[in-house]
């Protein structure tokens, strides 16, 4: 594959974390005026998995697909996640390890099963976190547009 091959796979890659990020704003908006309280309706339920859900997805499309793809557009051995990682924040489109770390956590207890009663727990901070899963998408997207490929 050529560099604009490259290139052009990370922009594919940035367009579905565009889609999954509209869809998590909608959910996060609707979440937020649902608010924390004692019980929740079977309809609240549904949102707030859909919440979960798509926080999920779109933490994943952006660790797993987009920082790889960054890795593969600047010649970069991919190597394990650790690596790739380091290198995001090398390259300053986080802030700390630990954030990411936390981010990627959430996802892994969203990912597997849980209790309802974890459920509320897991809303906290999903509602907590997202805000900050949309400013780091906001930064590899502004970091990404050095190698937009042309027509977009």
């Amino acid at each position: 594959m050529t560099n604009a091959d490259y290139a052009l796979n990370l922009f594919r890659d940035l367009e579905l974390l565009d889609k999954s990020l509209h869809w998590l704003r909608r959910s996060f908006a609707i979440c937020s005026e649902i608010g924390m309280k004692s019980e929740f309706t079977e309809e609240e339920y549904d949102a707030i998995e859909t919440l979960t859900g798509r926080y999920a997805r779109t933490s994943d499309l952006l660790i797993q697909k987009v920082f790889r793809s960054i890795d593969k557009v600047e010649f970069e051995e991919s190597g394990s996640m650790l690596d790739v990682l380091n290198r995001a924040h090398k390259r300053g489109l986080f802030g700390s390890l630990e954030e990411i770390r936390t981010i990627k956590d959430l996802r892994n207890r969203i990912a597997h099963e849980y209790v309802k009663g974890d459920l509320e727990a897991i809303f906290v901070q999903v509602l907590e976190f997202s805000p900050r899963l949309f400013d780091l998408a906001a930064r590899v997207q502004a970091y990404c547009s050095r190698y937009a490929p042309t027509g977009y």
